[in-house]
């Protein structure tokens, strides 16, 4: 096998590489859930996992960011993090109000994003403290449940608290992008 385009390749797109593994993981944990192989789609999260946090890190340390990447980061989380509800809620191991409240709080971050930019109004991209808080929680929500969907350890009342925890930092997440993007502009334009 010929693997001279690899020599070829600039080393900047390594986290692009990376993220597209993330993205090219997502089929593979719905098809691993799909069949409830836990402990391979729990070996497949966190592999994405890691690739996420090197792709960060080698980009930040090489200065190798890019525009691409940029864009297929956050596409490739919420690619992963949407997979990974989706099918935990079909499987009745996470509770489906949930994946619609998740999923909701998305859809309303992408519409007033794209609403916004339609206007031709800035619209900073910087997640809040509880958007970050959100993310940690959804993530380690689903490693909880495919770690006691393996029959790895009981982490059922951890469960319970991170479905709290999940549901609550996303509504406020949610409702603090719609201040400060909407509301917040809309009354600073105003003074």
């Amino acid at each position: 096998m010929n693997l001279d385009w690899i020599k070829l390749m600039p080393y900047s797109q390594i986290p692009n590489l990376l993220t597209l593994f993330r993205i090219l993981a997502c089929p593979v944990l719905v098809l691993l859930l799909y069949e409830r192989h836990y402990d391979a789609a729990l070996a497949v999260f966190v592999l994405a996992g890691i690739t996420d946090g090197l792709d960060g890190f080698i980009a930040k340390r090489f200065n190798y960011v890019t525009s691409l990447g940029s864009l297929l980061d956050p596409i490739a989380d919420k690619l992963l993090i949407a997979c990974s509800y989706a099918m935990l809620a079909i499987l009745g191991d996470i509770p489906f109000w949930l994946l619609v409240v998740v999923m909701f709080r998305d859809l309303v971050i992408i519409a007033g994003y794209l609403i916004l930019v339609t206007m031709e109004r800035e619209v900073p991209m910087n997640p809040t403290y509880s958007s970050k808080l959100n993310t940690f929680m959804q993530i380690c929500l689903v490693v909880a449940v495919l770690v006691q969907q393996s029959e790895l350890m009981s982490v059922s009342p951890l469960i319970v608290l991170l479905i709290l925890g999940v549901s609550l930092t996303t509504v406020i997440s949610g409702i603090q992008y719609v201040w400060y993007w909407a509301i917040r502009h809309d009354l600073e334009a105003g003074s």
